[in-house]
């Protein structure tokens, strides 16, 4: 069986290839055992690998990464047509009609000052389809389960402040971070495990609020946190490495003063930038 003609538009050979794939006379025996619930992991995954090219500034990657996450939505469209559920098109169809119906500034008759006033406008539309579609009793009902925990912090607080449950200021939120850090402090004095657990959850939630508040993405934000965290861990072992020594050899007192020379390396290089 060969493969789709280069001659056809890209999206046409890829749904052609796709359609190839999980057909059950000479398709792949893998793709063919592969369900929406199999799929949705590599679909999450490829979402994570599109990010991270960008986070790098990989820009030869993320033709490639972008490619992966498109054969996701041509995988799941193929498997939705083939159970009678909805095709491609519909796919496209459906997000063709959504950015219209959610840019009538654009396509429309309405008018936008600035881009703070888009963003509620969107948000106020938004609200209006979730109302309209009668979907859940719960103004929650929607926000996805499977998002990292941070990420759906984030759009839990949001999606609640939309009806006014929040904290006026910034500072506010600052004196909530306050009194979880003490409740952390108390359950720790207590030896409670599961206590312990619960409030340092509380306080990265509202941590997290902090970060809205502010507007900081705070999925974004500690994964910066974390590759700081491994450059500066990488200089303490380059740096032992070169005294012919490793991690485990040194002291605590050792790796954190190689630690503060990393910070430092990084702040020079930032001034001098």
């Amino acid at each position: 069986m060969s493969a789709p003609p280069e001659t056809l538009p890209p999206i046409d050979r890829l749904l052609a290839i796709m359609t190839k794939l999980r057909d059950p006379d000479g398709g792949c025996p893998w793709d063919l055992e592969q369900d929406f619930a199999s799929i949705a992991p590599y679909t999450i995954e490829e979402a994570y690998e599109v990010a991270d090219a960008i986070e790098r500034k990989r820009y030869d990657e993320l033709k490639d990464e972008l490619g992966d996450l498109l054969l996701q939505v041509v995988f799941h469209s193929q498997m939705a047509c083939e159970a009678g559920l909805f095709g491609f098109d519909d796919v496209a169809r459906a997000i063709n009609d959504k950015m219209v119906r959610r840019h009538p500034h654009v396509f429309g008759d309405a008018t936008t000052r600035d881009s703070v006033t888009q963003t509620a406008e969107w948000e106020a539309l938004k609200a209006a389809e979730r109302k309209a579609s009668d979907k859940g009793e719960s103004l929650l009902d929607d926000v996805p389960v499977a998002l990292p925990a941070l990420k759906r912090a984030q759009k839990l607080q949001k999606r609640a402040a939309t009806v006014g449950f929040d904290w006026p200021t910034a500072d506010r939120v600052l004196d909530k971070v306050d009194e979880e850090l003490a409740e952390v402090r108390e359950a720790m004095a207590q030896h409670d495990a599961d206590a312990v657990a619960e409030e340092i959850g509380d306080l990265i939630f509202v941590c997290t609020n902090l970060g809205r508040k502010m507007k900081v993405d705070v999925e974004a934000a500690t994964r910066s946190a974390n590759a700081k965290f491994e450059r500066r861990f990488r200089h303490i072992e380059r740096a032992l490495e070169a005294q012919g020594r490793t991690t485990s050899d040194a002291s605590l007192d050792e790796m954190e003063a190689l630690w503060d020379q990393a910070k430092k390396i990084e702040k020079g290089v930032a001034e001098s930038a």
